[in-house]
């Protein structure tokens, strides 16, 4: 059998795909950020080590895949941006985008000319290309480190808006440079013709794509990811043939037209261009570390490391201090924000073309100004994605600890769900639309929050990136479970709760798992009976500890009638707190908060001893006999 040829340009795709997600798995169980293993890996794969991803063998479809891929990457970042938000933050991500940049742009020409000595032109070429941070590092950092919601905001909003801007003054500066005879006129009428078209193009396609989205009889449901994704990969080469380097303001102007254009479809497009995303982001990196030459990077020394850190310690807290004042910024958001300014595949993007046509030219420092972005990105994406985590916490801007349960309904079983929460210190928020309910939540010392529980704005209200869980416990279980894929569609690790009526065949608990949703109360249940018994006092909540488990069933909602008894609501261990679901097992020292019916009170307390479980609450009596495990 021969051996394969790594000059294949299928074989370097395969090969980068499947290496991009296996980095990010292994990135995500070491807890550390993605964009470190996969530069590794790429310097590992490429030629200066195994040789098995040979970036080269794509020849110019190089260029063609990270166009593809950048495009469908911006769009996806500039679709998650709420324009709401945008507008709290406008005067600083304004000015972070124009001043910050411009900031940058003067301080790495600086750096560059005083410490590696290269003419103005080099020089200033080198600034163009390291105003941009970059979605593609930023936003995966984000996600990982969590810091407050405004620190969020400002910077996914200017890695994603000061690509579009340096991209294009970054190849506007490169034919100004390739063509210094044409004079300032060029740099009018590029910069003019670039911001037009990709502001058009992408204005155009982010409205056919949100008409198209809204009407299904146009498209139908099942074609609505593929027709966003065709049109938004279209736009990006259309508006790059009629302007060069144009198509990264179209697929940001169309993200954001379509991420706020009310689009039914909205949560599912978005979903399906994260996982794309995840996929060519490590694909990416993959490919453009492999392609990097490391003699390249050491040759230039302890300068190009000094200007690295010019770059990361003076250049980027002079352009946030400088964008920031005025802004409302706390001094610690501040400082968090100038801190973390990693550059990402734009940036390394555009610094391949730079070293191509400037390498065509004669220009000898070409390559060198390449090996210096990357240099610049490595360092970046490495230190401050290792230390971003460290610093968030020291200055104060992380972001809680997701806790507490958002319960939709405030009638009498919701809130015996929710003083068990609470009397294990964990926050309760009830949402309801019904005055009389909440007034008797608000009394018994409950938060609450008025209005539609279903509809997202309320959602949003309830803060939900700071909840553990969501349950659905209204009369209506198909509320309850409509509720529960809102939440699921709005913040996919959320963990929700279904409450099921026993015998409805309206929604089955295989409907509930089939959504990624759990069943509270272990089972389905009498909803309306146990609501009635709660609203007339007919119940007592009472805290049993598993002791020594039976062989028998230890769970009461295997026991048929005894679920007319008692209902288990929260189980504690060591770990913490959880409401009880259909995957919760008690195991010894477990302790259970159970409802009891009154009427039947001594037949549960029968049982629950039977079964290996003590009273905590040391008013509840022990019976004298049991009743057969069986009953």
């Amino acid at each position: 059998m021969a051996s394969p040829s790594f000059d294949n340009p299928s074989l370097t795709l395969g090969l980068s795909l499947v290496a991009g997600i296996l980095a990010q798995l292994v990135a995500r169980h070491l807890s550390v950020p993605g964009i470190v293993v996969l530069l590794s890996s790429g310097v590992l794969l490429g030629p200066e080590a195994l040789g098995w991803v040979r970036p080269a063998s794509l020849g110019p479809a190089l260029q063609t895949v990270v166009g593809f891929s950048v495009s469908v990457i911006l769009f996806e970042g500039a679709m998650s941006l709420d324009v709401r938000k945008l507008r709290r933050e406008a005067r600083s991500i304004q000015r972070l985008v124009t001043l910050g940049a411009g900031v940058t742009a003067v301080g790495g020409t600086l750096a560059a000319r005083a410490l590696m000595g290269w003419d103005w032109k080099v020089s200033a070429l080198f600034g163009t290309l390291v105003m941009v941070t970059g979605p593609t590092v930023i936003t995966p950092l984000l996600r990982r480190v969590r810091v407050t919601h405004r620190v969020s905001t400002v910077l996914e909003a200017e890695g994603i808006f000061v690509d579009a801007v340096g991209a294009i003054i970054a190849v506007v500066a490169l034919d100004m440079a390739l063509h210094a005879e044409e004079g300032p006129w060029l740099l009018v009428s590029a910069l003019g013709s670039r911001w037009g078209v990709g502001l058009a193009v992408g204005g155009v396609t982010g409205l056919l794509i949100t008409v198209g989205l809204r009407k299904s009889s146009w498209v139908p449901e099942d074609m609505t990811n593929v027709f966003a994704l065709a049109l938004v990969l279209g736009a990006f080469q259309v508006s790059n043939a009629l302007a060069p380097e144009s198509g990264v303001l179209a697929a940001i102007a169309a993200g954001l037209v379509v991420g706020n254009g009310k689009v039914p479809a909205r949560r599912e497009v978005l979903a399906f261009k994260e996982q794309l995303t995840l996929m060519l982001l490590g694909m990416l990196f993959i490919l453009l570390a492999a392609d990097m030459r490391l003699s390249q990077v050491t040759a230039l020394g302890w300068r190009g490391l000094v200007t690295v850190l010019v770059l990361m310690l003076v250049v980027r807290p002079v352009a946030v201090a400088i964008s920031t004042t005025g802004s409302g910024l706390s001094r610690n958001e501040k400082a968090f924000i100038a801190w973390l300014g990693p550059r990402g595949i734009v940036a390394a993007a555009v610094a391949s073309l730079f070293a191509t046509r400037l390498g065509a030219q004669g220009v000898e420092e070409g390559q060198a100004l390449r090996a210096l972005v990357f240099l610049v990105i490595g360092v970046t994406v490495v230190v401050q994605g290792l230390s971003g985590g460290v610093v968030a916490g020291l200055l104060g801007v992380r972001r809680v600890v997701p806790k507490g349960y958002v319960l939709l309904g405030a009638n009498a079983l919701a809130r015996q769900v929710a003083h068990a929460l609470q009397a294990r210190e964990e926050p309760v928020l009830l949402v309801d639309s019904s005055d009389a309910t909440l007034k008797r939540a608000q009394q018994e010392g409950f938060r609450v929050l008025f209005g539609n529980g279903l509809d997202e704005r309320t959602l949003l209200r309830a803060e939900p990136e700071g909840r553990q869980g969501f349950v659905g416990l209204t009369h209506n279980e198909g509320v309850n479970l409509l509720f529960a894929e809102r939440i699921r569609a709005l913040l996919r690790t959320a963990r929700s709760y279904t409450a099921l009526h026993r015998g409805h065949v309206g929604v089955s608990t295989d409907t509930v798992s089939s959504t990624g949703g759990h069943i509270l109360f272990g089972a389905e249940r009498d909803l309306d009976a146990w609501v009635a018994r709660c609203e007339q006092g007919a119940v007592s909540r009472e805290s049993w500890r598993l002791e020594a488990p039976q062989v028998a069933a230890i769970l009461p909602s295997a026991t048929g009638t005894l679920e007319e008894a008692l209902v288990p609501l929260v189980l504690e261990r060591d770990s913490g707190t959880v409401l009880f679901d259909e995957t919760a097992i008690p195991v010894a020292g477990d302790r259970v908060d159970f409802l009891v019916a009154h009427g039947r009170k001594d037949e549960a307390h029968a049982w629950l001893s039977s079964h290996g479980w003590q009273p905590v609450t040391s008013d509840i009596p022990i019976p004298d006999t049991f009743p057969s495990p069986a009953t």
